[in-house]
Protein backbone atom coordinates (compact mmCIF):
# COMPACT_ATOMS: atom_id res chain seq x y z
CA UNK A 1 0.00 0.00 0.00
CA UNK A 2 1.09 3.22 -0.94
CA UNK A 3 2.60 5.70 1.72
CA UNK A 4 -0.66 7.97 3.24
CA UNK A 5 -3.45 6.00 0.98
CA UNK A 6 -6.78 7.16 1.84
CA UNK A 7 -9.40 4.60 2.68
CA UNK A 8 -12.58 6.20 1.47
CA UNK A 9 -13.88 9.05 4.24
CA UNK A 10 -11.82 7.00 7.40
CA UNK A 11 -8.00 8.98 6.57
CA UNK A 12 -4.61 8.48 5.92
CA UNK A 13 -3.87 4.49 6.69
CA UNK A 14 -0.04 4.09 7.70
CA UNK A 15 2.13 2.48 4.91
CA UNK A 16 1.94 -1.16 4.90
CA UNK A 17 4.96 -2.51 3.74
CA UNK A 18 5.52 -6.89 3.32
CA UNK A 19 6.76 -6.82 6.92
CA UNK A 20 4.31 -4.95 8.41
CA UNK A 21 1.24 -6.65 6.90
CA UNK A 22 2.96 -10.47 7.78
CA UNK A 23 3.31 -8.26 11.72
CA UNK A 24 -1.05 -7.57 10.51
CA UNK A 25 -1.61 -10.81 8.95
CA UNK A 26 -0.87 -12.01 12.74
CA UNK A 27 -2.67 -10.56 14.77
CA UNK A 28 -5.52 -11.14 12.79
CA UNK A 29 -5.12 -14.55 13.57
CA UNK A 30 -4.46 -14.20 17.59
CA UNK A 31 -7.79 -12.20 17.21
CA UNK A 32 -9.59 -14.33 15.04
CA UNK A 33 -10.64 -11.94 12.55
CA UNK A 34 -9.98 -10.73 9.11
CA UNK A 35 -10.07 -7.49 7.45
CA UNK A 36 -11.13 -6.98 3.99
CA UNK A 37 -9.05 -3.88 3.74
CA UNK A 38 -5.82 -4.24 6.19
CA UNK A 39 -4.98 -0.76 5.38
CA UNK A 40 -8.30 0.78 7.96
CA UNK A 41 -6.54 -2.23 11.18
CA UNK A 42 -3.15 -1.07 10.32
CA UNK A 43 -5.10 3.02 10.81
CA UNK A 44 -6.86 1.51 13.85
CA UNK A 45 -3.07 0.91 15.46
CA UNK A 46 -1.82 4.50 14.33
CA UNK A 47 -1.38 6.20 17.76
CA UNK A 48 -1.20 10.39 17.84
CA UNK A 49 2.47 10.46 18.38
CA UNK A 50 2.96 8.03 15.48
CA UNK A 51 1.43 10.24 13.49
CA UNK A 52 2.87 13.48 14.27
CA UNK A 53 6.58 12.28 14.21
CA UNK A 54 5.45 10.44 10.92
CA UNK A 55 7.30 11.59 7.27
CA UNK A 56 4.31 10.51 5.29
CA UNK A 57 0.82 12.46 5.89
CA UNK A 58 -0.84 9.66 8.44
CA UNK A 59 -3.80 10.37 10.42
CA UNK A 60 -4.11 8.90 14.03
CA UNK A 61 -6.90 6.80 15.41
CA UNK A 62 -9.06 8.90 17.17
CA UNK A 63 -12.04 9.21 14.68
CA UNK A 64 -12.21 5.50 14.53
CA UNK A 65 -11.77 5.26 18.25
CA UNK A 66 -15.16 7.31 18.40
CA UNK A 67 -16.70 5.14 16.29
CA UNK A 68 -15.79 2.17 18.33
CA UNK A 69 -16.84 3.80 21.62
CA UNK A 70 -20.59 4.12 20.43
CA UNK A 71 -20.51 0.44 18.59
CA UNK A 72 -19.02 -0.98 22.24
CA UNK A 73 -21.61 0.95 24.29
CA UNK A 74 -24.53 0.02 22.11
CA UNK A 75 -23.41 -3.88 21.69
CA UNK A 76 -23.09 -3.79 25.39
CA UNK A 77 -26.66 -2.21 26.14
CA UNK A 78 -28.29 -4.79 23.56
CA UNK A 79 -26.39 -8.05 25.01
CA UNK A 80 -27.70 -6.36 28.81
CA UNK A 81 -30.77 -5.49 28.06
CA UNK A 82 -31.53 -8.97 26.27
CA UNK A 83 -30.25 -11.57 28.12
CA UNK A 84 -30.75 -10.06 31.84
CA UNK A 85 -34.62 -8.91 31.70
CA UNK A 86 -34.57 -9.44 35.60
CA UNK A 87 -32.20 -5.91 36.22
CA UNK A 88 -33.00 -2.71 36.06
CA UNK A 89 -31.09 -0.12 34.44
CA UNK A 90 -29.43 1.22 37.91
CA UNK A 91 -27.45 -2.61 37.49
CA UNK A 92 -27.03 -2.33 33.52
CA UNK A 93 -25.09 1.28 34.16
CA UNK A 94 -22.93 -0.42 36.96
CA UNK A 95 -22.22 -3.47 34.80
CA UNK A 96 -21.71 -1.57 32.03
CA UNK A 97 -19.64 0.99 33.25
CA UNK A 98 -17.10 -1.75 34.26
CA UNK A 99 -16.64 -3.80 31.22
CA UNK A 100 -16.45 -0.69 28.70
CA UNK A 101 -14.18 0.65 31.33
CA UNK A 102 -10.14 1.34 30.36
CA UNK A 103 -9.72 -1.44 32.95
CA UNK A 104 -10.85 -4.08 31.22
CA UNK A 105 -10.45 -3.15 27.48
CA UNK A 106 -6.86 -3.01 28.09
CA UNK A 107 -7.12 -5.92 29.79
CA UNK A 108 -8.53 -7.53 26.67
CA UNK A 109 -5.58 -5.69 24.71
CA UNK A 110 -3.07 -7.64 27.00
CA UNK A 111 -4.90 -10.44 26.28
CA UNK A 112 -4.83 -10.06 22.41
CA UNK A 113 -1.13 -8.55 22.28
CA UNK A 114 -2.68 -5.27 20.64
CA UNK A 115 1.08 -3.55 22.57
CA UNK A 116 2.96 -5.69 19.84
CA UNK A 117 1.29 -3.90 17.44
CA UNK A 118 0.46 -0.40 18.04
CA UNK A 119 2.20 2.46 15.99
CA UNK A 120 3.37 5.07 18.27
CA UNK A 121 6.30 7.79 18.59
CA UNK A 122 9.56 7.34 19.44
CA UNK A 123 8.56 9.82 22.56
CA UNK A 124 5.63 7.74 23.58
CA UNK A 125 8.06 4.78 22.85
CA UNK A 126 10.54 5.87 25.59
CA UNK A 127 7.81 6.94 28.27
CA UNK A 128 6.43 3.70 28.40
CA UNK A 129 3.61 4.01 25.78
CA UNK A 130 2.77 0.45 24.79
CA UNK A 131 2.31 -0.32 28.89
CA UNK A 132 -0.49 2.62 29.08
CA UNK A 133 -3.95 1.55 29.95
CA UNK A 134 -5.54 4.21 28.21
CA UNK A 135 -3.37 3.67 25.23
CA UNK A 136 -4.35 0.07 24.64
CA UNK A 137 -8.09 1.24 26.12
CA UNK A 138 -8.46 3.09 23.36
CA UNK A 139 -6.80 1.32 20.85
CA UNK A 140 -8.98 -1.44 21.30
CA UNK A 141 -11.82 0.93 20.58
CA UNK A 142 -10.69 2.06 17.60
CA UNK A 143 -10.14 -1.49 16.06
CA UNK A 144 -13.92 -2.21 16.91
CA UNK A 145 -14.67 0.93 15.31
CA UNK A 146 -12.31 -0.46 12.20
CA UNK A 147 -13.95 -3.91 12.49
CA UNK A 148 -17.26 -2.10 12.44
CA UNK A 149 -16.57 -0.68 8.63
CA UNK A 150 -14.67 -2.81 7.23
CA UNK A 151 -17.39 -6.25 8.20
CA UNK A 152 -20.09 -4.54 9.18
CA UNK A 153 -22.49 -4.39 12.75
CA UNK A 154 -23.31 -8.03 12.66
CA UNK A 155 -19.75 -9.28 12.21
CA UNK A 156 -18.36 -6.14 14.83
CA UNK A 157 -21.06 -7.38 17.13
CA UNK A 158 -19.78 -10.82 17.62
CA UNK A 159 -16.20 -10.12 18.10
CA UNK A 160 -17.31 -7.72 20.78
CA UNK A 161 -19.44 -9.96 22.11
CA UNK A 162 -16.88 -12.72 22.28
CA UNK A 163 -14.28 -10.36 24.43
CA UNK A 164 -16.45 -8.54 26.40
CA UNK A 165 -19.45 -11.22 27.97
CA UNK A 166 -16.42 -12.65 29.46
CA UNK A 167 -15.82 -9.46 31.42
CA UNK A 168 -19.79 -9.31 32.19
CA UNK A 169 -19.83 -12.51 33.70
CA UNK A 170 -17.09 -11.53 35.77
CA UNK A 171 -19.08 -8.66 36.93
CA UNK A 172 -22.17 -10.72 37.46
CA UNK A 173 -20.26 -13.21 39.75
CA UNK A 174 -18.86 -10.05 42.03
CA UNK A 175 -15.23 -10.70 41.17
CA UNK A 176 -14.69 -7.83 39.51
CA UNK A 177 -12.17 -4.73 40.62
CA UNK A 178 -14.72 -2.66 42.16
CA UNK A 179 -15.72 0.62 40.81
CA UNK A 180 -15.39 2.60 44.32
CA UNK A 181 -16.21 6.13 43.39
CA UNK A 182 -19.51 4.68 42.26
CA UNK A 183 -19.92 3.00 45.10
CA UNK A 184 -19.11 5.83 47.70
CA UNK A 185 -21.05 8.43 45.87
CA UNK A 186 -23.88 5.99 46.04
CA UNK A 187 -23.51 5.22 49.64
CA UNK A 188 -23.06 8.97 50.43
CA UNK A 189 -25.75 10.03 48.40
CA UNK A 190 -28.34 7.02 50.17
CA UNK A 191 -27.01 7.99 54.01
CA UNK A 192 -26.28 12.07 53.69
CA UNK A 193 -28.19 13.11 51.39
CA UNK A 194 -24.82 14.88 49.64
CA UNK A 195 -21.97 14.07 47.34
CA UNK A 196 -18.11 13.05 47.78
CA UNK A 197 -15.80 15.84 47.03
CA UNK A 198 -12.43 15.31 45.95
CA UNK A 199 -9.19 17.33 45.33
CA UNK A 200 -5.76 16.39 44.04
CA UNK A 201 -3.62 17.76 47.52
CA UNK A 202 -0.33 16.70 45.63
CA UNK A 203 2.18 15.48 42.54
CA UNK A 204 5.36 13.98 43.17
CA UNK A 205 7.95 12.10 40.26
CA UNK A 206 8.96 13.26 37.09
CA UNK A 207 6.35 15.22 34.80
CA UNK A 208 6.00 11.86 32.35
CA UNK A 209 5.21 9.74 35.46
CA UNK A 210 3.57 11.52 37.66
CA UNK A 211 1.78 10.14 40.94
CA UNK A 212 -1.07 11.88 41.91
CA UNK A 213 -2.40 12.67 45.81
CA UNK A 214 -5.88 12.71 46.01
CA UNK A 215 -7.86 12.77 49.20
CA UNK A 216 -11.72 12.68 49.64
CA UNK A 217 -14.21 14.68 51.74
CA UNK A 218 -17.73 13.36 52.94
CA UNK A 219 -19.25 15.88 54.67
CA UNK A 220 -16.45 17.29 56.84
CA UNK A 221 -14.22 14.31 57.29
CA UNK A 222 -11.56 13.96 54.95
CA UNK A 223 -10.22 10.32 54.37
CA UNK A 224 -6.70 9.70 52.32
CA UNK A 225 -4.42 11.35 50.55
CA UNK A 226 -4.32 8.05 48.54
CA UNK A 227 -1.88 7.87 45.41
CA UNK A 228 -2.41 6.57 41.89
CA UNK A 229 -0.57 6.96 38.91
CA UNK A 230 -3.22 9.41 37.55
CA UNK A 231 -5.81 11.64 38.89
CA UNK A 232 -8.86 8.74 38.74
CA UNK A 233 -6.67 6.01 39.93
CA UNK A 234 -6.15 8.72 43.22
CA UNK A 235 -9.38 9.01 43.22
CA UNK A 236 -10.71 5.45 43.18
CA UNK A 237 -7.88 4.86 45.53
CA UNK A 238 -9.10 7.31 48.37
CA UNK A 239 -12.88 6.64 47.52
CA UNK A 240 -12.07 3.18 48.75
CA UNK A 241 -10.69 4.37 51.61
CA UNK A 242 -13.73 6.59 52.41
CA UNK A 243 -16.16 3.49 51.52
CA UNK A 244 -14.59 0.48 53.51
CA UNK A 245 -14.11 3.21 56.66
CA UNK A 246 -17.67 4.48 56.38
CA UNK A 247 -19.61 1.55 55.03
CA UNK A 248 -17.88 -0.69 57.93
CA UNK A 249 -18.67 2.13 60.71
Amino acid sequence: MPAGMKINSYGEAPPVSPERKRELLLFEKQASIHFKNIGLLNLAFSHRSFANESHDSVDNNERLEFLGDSVLGLVVANWLFVNLPDLDEGDFSRIKSFVVSEDSLAEIAHSLRVDNFILIGKGEEFSGGRTKKALLADCMEAIFGAYFLDNGFKNATELIQRLLVPQIRIVLADKHRKDYKTLLQEFVQKKYKTYPRYSVVKKTGPEHDNTFWVEVQVQKKKFGPASGGNKKEGEQAAAKIAFETLSQN
